[in-house]
């Protein structure tokens, strides 16, 4: 996906969360996030919306401290879409050769925080809508694949995820939907950081197949794994529930 389709997702998905934070309430309980109110949710999202933009729109280069200040209930909503709509413009405007600080591989400071916010909001907005208890707003098949690639190959590699194993398995994930070479990873767990490969070759210990969009909510532990077909040692998918938890 290019950068101006992350940046239109994530107008979109941002629109949608209001929304969806509106019509439910501010304190109403947000099922994938235990704990939560859908006030906790709208302050997350908007601190986070705050600090990538000021990545993007002041060219920062150190990791600066996402700021914890939000609103009372009463404005809240408005000002989530403020920061929202700050974010939005600010990818939108930015140059290709911008340079920020950011925390995963990719093409370019902007490509990556128009992607990461893109799946950051989405994910958020199926948070939103699971309060409101309405069905939720379809997530496209490239797009899907592409947040299923992203948690794979940039999350769960880093050394602070949680996704180990004490004798080495493999786990491998496929999008059926996905075009060919864009839905297959196979993940390798050992004691160390995990490593995964885009289309690796050979057996897995487990296989987990889904469409690209059951897997993007499953993975992400926003949806169930009913609907996915899993063969193997199904202990890892145990695993992967336990330990990949992404707020």
């Amino acid at each position: 996906m290019e950068t101006a389709e992350f940046i239109e997702v994530l107008r979109r998905e941002g629109l949608l969360l209001a929304d969806a934070a509106g019509q439910a309430g501010l304190t109403a309980k947000v099922p994938p996030c235990p704990g939560w109110q859908v006030r906790d949710l709208v302050r997350h999202q908007g601190v986070v919306h705050r600090w990538a933009a000021r990545f993007v729109t002041e060219g920062r280069t150190d990791a600066a401290r996402m700021e914890e200040d939000a609103p009372e209930d009463g404005v809240l909503l408005s000002w989530f879409r403020e920061g929202h709509a700050r974010l939005v413009d600010g990818l939108a405007a930015a140059p290709p050769d911008l340079d920020c600080w950011y925390f995963l591989p990719a093409p370019s400071p902007l490509a990556f925080w128009a992607r990461r916010q893109a799946h950051e909001t989405t994910v958020h907005r199926v948070d939103a809508e699971a309060a409101l208890g309405k069905d939720l707003t379809p997530i496209g098949t490239a797009f899907a694949a592409d947040g299923v690639d992203e948690l794979l190959t940039g999350f769960h590699v880093r050394a602070k995820s949680r996704v180990r194993s004490d004798r080495p398995r493999s786990l491998r994930v496929r999008a059926v939907d996905a075009p060919a070479g864009q839905g297959d990873w196979l993940m390798h767990l050992t004691a160390d950081p995990l490593r995964t490969e885009r289309a690796g070759m050979g057996p897995a210990d487990c296989t987990v197949r889904g469409t690209a969009a059951e897997l993007y909510l499953a993975l992400w532990n926003r949806g169930p794994y009913e609907g996915l077909e899993v063969s193997g040692d199904t202990s890892l998918v145990e695993l992967w529930q336990r330990t990949a938890a992404v707020i």
